[in-house]
């Protein structure tokens, strides 16, 4: 079913970026140019900070248990969502409709949170399907050290825009960017590239050598004035750089920001003892987030519940690494706060339904029981508020609270992979792919709609990172 928004004045591309403060370098930054307004739409989206009405959904999942029949995932049936000024402003049948408002009807389909992805690594877009048969460390050695060595700013443009614009258009509307690139010319590049998709981001830096000077430049100047980013330091807990592990928790607290390192991805870093460094350096709390630990023993996972650590869960990449399973149902047990990652190019694609799929379908395969945690619910929750409560930001997004940032998603369920209904709930989750996601609004603003990104280009953003993919891998 196409939704049919209340035609308005048509705003200009200027209203469309005016919250990213980049109006005038758009078109050339975007690959974007002006797309005809789609047949199923009589009227283009409200400009940012408008009110949009989303009228008639079949089912709204809110993930807020105060609201609609209660439980963790607050579910309300025939109800409109209304966004102010990009926020939730209601959520409940037949809301009056505010003067002024845009009206996209949704009978017919689900409304929820955008996905929130705890963990990425969005310019590894030009290695996708590479080295597919090699683990973490053939992946390194094949394909992330020779093809992040030839980097330019454009080419990581090009791959950081591709990959956003993926994780968008397959529900994502809060991502974490966990980057090891070094020199600040490609940084400003990539920051640029994140702002531009209008997903809300957290760049996740992880500096070459302690360099408090780089990491405070690069969160003031080039995250801090993005509306939508925020900023994290990233490191490799390690009893070799244990001295750089230090400076790096030591430059967060500075900064007021988490600290954020891979953690026992592979059972060979046992000897690094990760959770051991962190511990001494002081590190351990809720400012510390882990990622993978697939590998932690029962005392290292009771270690991290007793601190309020969190973690994000990158299943399908653990898969394709042959890194193991996460013991999920553990930290489940111990209540860890864990969210969901796609981890960038090991996981090929951005599908977050196939991520919460493989998330409940590991814990049982390694169980053999059908009742081990998580169930669908839990991992709806995990993909959602639970990925914002890992980042500390759950006051502000993550659920369609009234209040909150306005991060909602359409999924349309009249298509072949997900009709007909029988569990609407289980078949987000089972059934769902991508391209169910009808809609997509960040703060308010539409990044999809109908089932395409709004004002973007696919075609050139495809073209363009084909391009810098060539240039990269041609000798010379």
């Amino acid at each position: 079913m196409q939704s049919t928004p209340t035609p308005l004045p048509a705003p200009g591309r200027r209203d469309l970026l005016t919250g990213l403060g980049l109006a005038a370098a758009a078109p050339l930054l975007l690959g974007v140019t002006p797309r005809p307004t789609s047949p199923a739409r009589s009227g283009r989206p409200a400009p940012a900070g408008g009110t949009v009405l989303l009228r008639g959904a079949s089912l709204v999942l809110t993930m807020d248990p105060g609201l609609g029949s209660g439980g963790p995932l607050g579910a309300v049936e025939n109800a409109d969502v209304l966004m102010r000024g990009g926020a939730i402003a209601a959520v409940g049948p037949s809301l009056q409709r505010p003067p002024g408002a845009w009206v996209v009807e949704a009978s017919g389909k689900l409304v929820m949170p955008g996905f929130v992805d705890t963990h990425t690594h969005l310019w590894q877009a030009v290695i996708r399907g590479g080295c597919t048969d090699r683990d973490l460390f053939g992946w390194f050695a094949g394909c992330t050290g020779p093809q992040r060595a030839r980097l330019t700013p454009a080419a990581v443009h090009s791959f950081v825009r591709l990959a956003a614009l993926d994780a968008v258009q397959s529900g994502v509307t809060t991502l974490v960017d966990w980057v090891d690139i070094f020199a600040f010319d490609l940084i400003e590049s990539y920051v640029r590239a994140l702002a531009e998709t209008g997903v809300r981001f957290t760049y996740a830096m992880f500096p070459p050598k302690p360099d408090a000077v780089l990491v405070t430049k690069v969160k003031r100047e080039l995250v801090d004035p993005a509306p939508l980013g925020s900023f994290q330091v990233a490191t490799h807990a390690a009893r070799a750089v244990q001295d750089h592990n230090r400076a790096h928790w030591e430059a967060a607290r500075e900064l007021d920001v988490m600290l954020n390192s891979h953690v026992l991805e592979r059972p060979e870093q046992r000897a690094d003892d990760p959770i051991g460094v962190l511990a001494d350096i002081g590190a351990l709390g809720p400012r510390l987030m882990i990622n993978h630990a697939v590998h932690l023993t029962d005392t290292e996972i009771a270690t991290i519940a007793e601190h309020d650590v969190r973690a994000a869960h990158c299943p399908l990449s653990n898969m394709r690494l042959a890194s193991g399973i996460m013991r999920l149902s553990e930290f489940g047990r111990r209540g860890v706060k864990v969210g969901l990652g796609l981890d960038g190019g090991t996981n090929d694609s951005s599908d977050f339904h196939a991520l919460m799929k493989t998330a409940v379908g590991l814990q049982r395969a390694r169980a053999t029981d059908a009742g081990v945690f998580p169930q669908v619910q839990d991992v709806l929750r995990m993909a959602t508020l639970g990925g914002a409560e890992v980042l500390g930001i759950a006051d502000r997004v993550g659920s369609l609270t009234p209040g909150k940032r306005a991060d909602v998603v359409v999924v349309d369920p009249a298509a072949l992979n997900f009709a007909p209904r029988f569990d609407w709930v289980g078949q987000v989750v089972f059934n769902g792919r991508p391209e169910n996601i009808d809609a997509v609004f960040v703060d308010g603003r539409p990044l999809k709609l109908d089932g395409r990104l709004v004002d973007v280009d696919t075609d050139r953003v495809v073209r363009e990172a084909e391009a810098s993919a060539t240039r990269l891998r041609t000798p010379g």
